[in-house]
């Protein structure tokens, strides 16, 4: 029984990780990211302020939800 539950699990395993290999090698995935790339760095350099005030209010929050947890 336990034998098959290994077997089973290296099986789902092995079929999650060829679905992973092929999303990697998607071109479309990889041109889609650079395109948010893009846009990212275009919207922070229009506005860094705004950029920076989000990003310590993120890591703000972050921080909270990590030190509640202890």
């Amino acid at each position: 029984m336990d034998e098959e539950i290994l077997q089973n699990l290296n099986r789902r395993l092995d079929n999650a990780l060829d679905r992973g290999r092929k999303v990697v090698k998607d071109e479309q995935l990889s041109e889609r990211l650079d395109e948010l790339k893009d846009q990212a760095e275009s919207t922070i350099r229009k506005h860094p302020l705004k950029s920076v005030a989000i990003g310590l209010l993120a890591g703000y929050i972050v921080g909270k939800i990590f030190s509640s947890e202890e």
